[in-house]
């Protein structure tokens, strides 16, 4: 399990953060605005519905404005009442706000004077018509009037008539934050009276199904939801489908729109009054009657407005109607409500989401970009049809969430991998720089197999001595002693732009002007060597900590021509340097001594005057058939300005002299010849020797005596390199020491500090 879990651990960790991401979006309504554009996009996609005969809406259109002018007298609406009424339907929804009685125009009353003289002699030309009015609302038991009654400021009391006779219903609709309509009441609370008003489309429904029968309940349970026959309306919460928060007061569900504008049998009001519209029409069916002129301006913003390239508003008639078909459909069709699933349902949708959208990054992590964008594209669409398939079916399943859950989830692996590649990208620079990390990652050519000639700057170090330290200490604290050294000389060459090619134990070669090349190669190199001989104080220092033996350091410089390139072969490669410039650097860092830089004439000719050099001496490597200078740099100024410290060498007297025996060096291999010396005068890191033979300077020696010890004198032995600054003599020899063991060296400490002692008791002479 644990493999398990470690292999996917990039869909275990992500899912569910973008899982809480998406949520905590979802929670505070940043996403709701997105979720109704969805759930528009999902109405028009569905396919459209037939028209239902049952409703049928007559409009007052701009034509029947023209004729019988704005707004329609009173006269004019009762007469169409009245041939509504006669052809017997089982509801009329007056959806037009008549809390005051209309008389005709002027050129209507001048129409109506001059057709019919007996009006001449009426007190009031106004009054007939709105009797007559009336008259039709007492006669007409299935006649509904409308007020707006949520409206504050704009509420508009019913006709007093159909007040009176209890017979009006409310037209509020509640609009979304986008002044789009997608809810219905059934009914709701009138602030005023605090009595329950049913909304139009409700009560028109009822007044239907009356007649077949059918008479709205609540259910028994405590929910108290309005039933009619086996049909249940689930009200909207706070939190239905993709809101967050709404006003949810009365009873509000969603309207399921049948389709967009004209989406009923219409008929105009002209046609109605001059007799081109059949009574079987409205036989038996739900009327409503209303306004379709655009002047008139009572359109609405639904699902259907965005579609084309244009806006399509929707009537206000044609909406209630749309409710009023909705309640029909759902009681006698069975036709499906639009539900919602729960809040936990819903997140756990998302998560899957989140663990799809997840898991198809993770599988394809390494794949190219197609395949990736593919299965996320796929995986879309398998959301989207789900969605869509569910909405069909009458629920409204999120879509917006799931989406963004698996988007992000994909980006938040693809930036995993992207970290776990930098990751690895910085575990490789470990082990090769990031040049050349780079190189071989970011060319084409990187990879290839093979090699080119350069001009570059070679850089070796290596430890005076480590070999001895490292035979009398355990392996683990000689791997610690290298990593604290290592880590510091890897910082100041990091920091002058060298490339690691490899760590040799203690060594280092670093290259400068491979794979990236640059006008100040030499002088970056010297100036690193300065670096890298001024950070073994703080290296000393850890060592002090830790009671480890000081290390010394030596550095050796050459500029030449190598080939450069990756070497090996397709199973195992190497970036690395190849040529004899290479083992000669190798041979003037094997001359120096701890805390010397040795760097060869090449690279001093590229370095110009800003070098300091201490002391010059000429050698004979191995393989080079002429003699060569080699200049020991204490110092590099222009930019750099970096500067070794000096060294104060004071030397005691030895009364008596030490007895010793010496074999010189040849390379790593001892000669065949042992010499008897001694030694003369002592300081912390060098000793003159008096010898038969003058030795050469830069020359390897090992050195024999006895060392005291609490059972007697015991063989000991120390290293030495032969410097400048012969004795008084041609017999007498200056020698660095290179590796002294903890008992030779405590041997010279005391003779060293007695000699200190012995001089400021009685002067004597010393050398500096």
């Amino acid at each position: 399990m644990k493999s398990q879990l470690w292999h996917w651990r990039g869909v275990f960790v992500i899912a569910p953060m973008a899982t809480l991401a998406i949520v905590a979006l979802r929670v505070t309504g940043l996403l709701q605005g997105l979720e109704l554009a969805a759930l528009d996009a999902l109405f028009r996609a569905r396919p459209d519905r037939p028209k239902d005969d049952r409703v049928v809406i007559v409009g007052i259109s701009e034509q029947d404005l023209q004729y019988y002018s704005h707004p329609v007298s009173d006269r004019v609406l009762a007469e169409l009442l009245e041939r509504i009424a006669e052809a017997e339907p089982r509801a009329i929804g007056l959806d037009i706000y008549r809390d005051l009685p209309v008389p005709p125009s002027y050129a209507k009353l001048v129409s109506i004077f001059r057709d019919r003289p007996q009006l001449l002699a009426a007190e009031d030309p106004v009054e007939p018509g709105y009797q007559h009015l009336s008259k039709v609302y007492r006669n007409t038991p299935n006649l509904l009037g409308i007020a707006k009654i949520t409206g504050g400021v704009e509420r508009v009391d019913p006709p007093p008539v159909l007040a009176e006779l209890d017979r009006i219903a409310a037209n509020d609709l509640g609009r979304d934050e986008d002044g789009k309509l997608r809810r219905a009441f059934l009914y709701l609370t009138d602030p005023e009276t605090d009595e329950i008003v049913f909304s139009v489309g409700f009560h028109l429904a009822m007044l239907y199904l009356k007649a077949e029968g059918i008479e709205p309940e609540l259910t028994p349970d405590d929910r108290q939801w309005v039933k009619l026959e086996e049909t249940v309306f689930v009200p909207i919460d706070r939190y239905y489908g993709g809101y967050v928060g709404i006003d949810n007061a009365g009873y509000q569900i969603l309207l399921d729109y049948r389709g967009g504008s004209h989406t009923f049998p219409a008929v105009e009001v002209r046609d109605v009054l001059e007799g081109r519209v059949s009574p079987e029409m409205f036989r038996d069916r739900v009327v409503l009657v209303g306004s379709t002129a655009e002047s008139l301006k009572d359109f609405f913003d639904t699902p259907f407005s965005a579609k084309g390239q244009g806006i399509e508003k929707t009537a206000g008639v044609e909406v209630h109607a749309n409710i009023v078909s909705q309640i029909l459909s759902a009681t006698l069709d069975g036709q499906a409500q639009i539900l919602s699933w729960s809040e936990p349902k819903e997140w756990a949708w998302i998560f899957l989401a989140a663990i799809l959208g997840a898991g198809v990054s993770w599988i394809w992590r390494y794949s190219n970009y197609f395949w990736r964008i593919t299965g996320q594209g796929l995986v879309g669409v398998a959301f989207l049809l789900v969605g869509y398939g569910a909405f069909l079916q009458g629920w409204w399943i999120p879509v917006v969430p799931p989406l963004l859950a698996q988007t992000l989830a994909a980006i938040g692996v693809t930036a995993y991998v992207a970290r776990s590649a930098a990751d690895i990208r910085q575990t490789f620079s470990r082990y090769l720089t990031d040049e050349v990390v780079a190189t071989l990652l970011e060319t084409p050519e990187g990879l290839a197999m093979g090699g080119e000639r350069r001009e570059i700057t070679i850089l070796t170090s290596d430890l005076r001595g480590f070999t001895s330290i490292s035979e009398r200490l355990p392996p683990e604290q000689v791997v610690s002693i290298l990593n604290i050294y290592l880590e510091a000389m890897a910082d100041a060459i990091t920091a002058y732009q060298g490339t690691i090619d490899e760590f040799m134990g203690d060594g280092i070669l670093v290259l400068f002007g491979a794979p990236t090349q640059r006008e100040d190669d030499p002088e970056r190199a010297i100036a690193c060597a300065l670096a890298m001989q001024l950070a073994m104080d703080k290296v000393n220092q850890e060592m002090a900590k830790r009671d480890l033996p000081n290390l010394e350091m030596g550095i050796g410089i050459n500029t030449g021509e190598v080939v450069v390139g990756n070497i090996g072969s397709l199973k195992r490669t190497k970036y690395g340097v190849v040529g004899s410039q290479v083992n000669l650097t190798y041979r003037i860092e094997s001359y120096t001594v701890g805390g010397q830089i040795l760097v060869t004439e090449s690279t001093m000719r590229e370095t110009g005057d800003i070098v300091e050099v201490e002391d010059e001496e000429k050698v004979s490597p191995k393989g080079v058939k002429e003699p060569m200078m080699v200049y020991s740099v204490v110092g590099i100024g222009g930019k750099y300005q970096l500067r070794l410290p000096e060294e104060e060498v004071v030397m005691c007297d030895l009364f008596p002299a030490l007895a010793v025996r010496y074999t010189p060096l040849a390379g790593k291999h001892l000669s065949d010849r042992t010499l008897e010396a001694q030694l003369v005068k002592l300081s912390p890191g060098r000793v003159r020797v008096r010898s038969p033979e003058a030795m050469a300077p830069l020359t390897n020696l090992r050195f024999q005596l006895k060392v005291p010890g609490k059972s007697g004198e015991a063989e000991g032995e120390f290293y030495a390199k032969v410097v400048k600054g012969n004795g008084s003599s041609d017999r007498e020899f200056c020698v660095r020491l290179t590796a002294v063991p903890p008992e030779v060296k405590q041997y010279f400490t005391t003779l060293y500090e007695r000699s200190l002692t012995a001089t400021a008791a009685e002067p004597t002479h010393s050398d500096t």
